[in-house]
């Protein structure tokens, strides 16, 4: 029998309709930002497909193919799998506490097996999404007002970020703090309640201030004077400024920056590789970056405001905010607005670990799309 116009797809589709339903447009924007930033670690390389750019298409290939498969699981499988992914991730980061590998003055790796070693504080931003979402998306309004039922979301969001604040990585931490307000906000917590946080935040901030470590206070006092300590703190600040400046309108070339290529600029294939491409690009190339940032952004906040589920609402809002946070707080960074913090910039920064976490971010999205129109109860259950 035919279905009439506005009434609801089936629940169940085979395997053929969820390859259909799958938004490729969304996969090959993932892919493009990928190329970029593949170009940019070549470039880095001085020409070379060694070290970083031909690691990163190998990690992207896998995780092209896998976020595919995650998009055509049953939401509900995804649902009822939430909390396990969820203790995955926590589990690895006790396990960075006791087994962590030390890179670059901090200790946020876990070796896998002796092959590679996996950042588990990146996976963890997004299956706290999952997790909050599977808890807010069976609470009614009523229970969301309750004090009593944000203590168990709370102590999702609070307990990882313990861990990670002691790697010590307080990038990672904003990000999952952000994603976890956003999630408290969609899910209809009161703006009251949100108040009394901030209000408590400020009255704990010299408390917060002396537990910071002394090369993140520096840190804090080198973003209004980078000039304070030009070869110390200020160093990375400043060599991003000039590679910024000197790119103009339509930057010196590829491969051609000359405060990349001529070691100037640290960091220059992870957390500062915006500053690379502003250099050889120039405005041009960060504006056409950032224009399919944007465009991805559109996409997440576009499926997550037409899944019908309120699991599918959350996880695809708390992923596309989480992602967004990551954005913005690499590009400020390397532009001087805010602390360096150490964070990548997500799809573009060389990195295995921060590849595969994004793109396991948005295969829940995809998934979300793919099961737009599946109604999920309270207890996970279908509904007509």
């Amino acid at each position: 029998m035919a279905i009439r116009h506005g009434e609801l797809r089936q629940p169940e589709m085979t395997l053929t309709q969820k390859i259909w339903q799958i938004n490729w447009s969304m996969w090959l924007l993932l892919g493009l930002c990928v190329a970029i930033g593949i170009a940019m670690q070549y470039s880095a390389a001085n020409g070379s497909w060694e070290p970083w750019a031909k690691k990163q298409f190998v990690i992207y290939s896998v995780a092209a193919v896998s976020i595919l498969v995650l998009a055509v699981i049953d939401i509900r499988i995804v649902l009822r799998y939430a909390y396990v992914a969820y203790g995955f991730s926590f589990l690895m980061l006790v396990g960075v506490e006791i087994y962590g590998a030390m890179a670059g003055g901090a200790e946020r790796w876990l070796p896998v097996f002796g092959l590679f070693n996996f950042q588990p504080s990146e996976l963890m931003k997004f299956t706290l999404i999952l997790a909050l979402a599977r808890y807010f998306h069976k609470l009614s309004y009523e229970d969301v007002g309750r004090l009593s039922y944000l203590v168990v979301p709370s102590l999702l969001v609070a307990a990882p970020m313990v861990l990670i604040l002691r790697q010590p990585d307080l990038g990672t931490a904003v990000v999952m703090a952000g994603g976890g307000v956003c999630m408290f906000i969609l899910a209809g917590v009161r703006w009251w309640k949100f108040a009394l946080v901030g209000i408590a935040g400020i009255a704990a901030s010299p408390f917060i201030w002396g537990m910071m470590h002394p090369y993140q206070k520096q840190r804090v006092m080198v973003l209004f004077d980078p000039e304070s300590d030009p070869l110390g703190k200020g160093y990375h600040i400043l060599q991003s400024k000039i590679a910024m400046g000197a790119g103009g309108i339509s930057g010196r070339g590829f491969t051609k920056g000359s405060q990349s290529h001529l070691n100037f600029l640290p960091e220059k294939q992870t957390d500062f590789i915006f500053t690379m491409l502003a250099e050889e690009f120039g405005l041009l190339g960060c504006i056409g970056l950032m224009a399919l940032y944007l465009v991805l952004m559109a996409y997440g906040f576009g499926i997550a405001l037409r899944a019908r589920s309120q699991f599918g609402r959350l996880l695809a809002m708390g992923c596309i905010v989480a992602f967004s946070f990551y954005v913005f707080i690499n590009i400020a960074m390397v532009m001087g607005v805010i602390p360096v913090v150490g964070l990548p910039l997500p799809l573009v920064s060389h990195g295995g670990s921060a590849l595969l976490a994004v793109m396991f971010g948005f295969g829940l999205i995809m998934n979300v799309f793919v099961h737009r129109d599946v109604r999920i109860g309270r207890q996970g259950d279908s509904q007509s």
